[in-house]
């Protein structure tokens, strides 16, 4: 009986092993690393021991299972080439996480201080500022004139500049000054 014939007659999962070896090699010609390339052959049996219903007797296993060795050796690839080499945990140490409760305290003041422009005041920030309509625009939804959209916009937000307690030389970051210090502890000082 010729070799591929039998092989054409088993069983598939009885022929999946079969092809170890040769699997193995490509695998080392692909990766050129022992414990990877036997991790990449593990990854493949695994795959095609799953997808073994698809696997349509009569075909080429070899080429079957080169493929998905193949797919699954760029696919790991891939995803190394985004991932960060970290081990020590040096990179992993640097980094923070902006707590969330910054920007819910400082909406929370937005508001409070907003809910206190006159109605007029609010009215011309929220369809200027927020809603982005033009001063003309806004001006005429209101029924009134441009100049008096800029004069209630330009009076809003400087009474939400005195309300939110806001200076030239404040950043606008939602991070107020502790958070800020406890992210940026690991950088080194600069010294004038």
């Amino acid at each position: 009986m010729v070799q591929s014939d039998f092989e054409g007659s088993m069983d598939p999962r009885d022929e999946l092993v079969t092809h170890m070896g040769v699997l193995r090699a490509f695998a080392l010609s692909l990766c050129r690393n022992s414990a990877t390339a036997d991790d990449l052959v593990q990854d493949t049996v695994m795959k095609a021991w799953k997808s073994i219903g698809s696997f349509e007797k009569g075909t080429n296993m070899r080429a079957w299972l080169f493929t998905i060795l193949r797919n699954t050796y760029y696919t790991n690839h891939r995803k190394t080439r985004r991932e960060v080499m970290d081990s020590d945990g040096h990179f992993a140490a640097t980094m923070s996480v902006k707590p969330e409760h910054d920007g819910a305290l400082a909406m929370t003041d937005f508001l409070v201080a907003f809910n206190q422009l006159p109605d007029e005041q609010r009215e011309a920030i929220t369809l200027v500022g927020a809603s982005g309509f033009a001063y003309q625009e806004a001006a005429e939804m209101c029924g009134v004139a441009t100049g008096t959209m800029k004069s209630r916009v330009n009076r809003a937000r400087q009474k939400l500049v005195e309300l939110l307690d806001l200076s030239d030389e404040d950043s606008m970051e939602l991070t107020d000054t502790g958070t800020m210090a406890v992210l940026t502890a690991h950088l080194p000082v600069r010294r004038a």
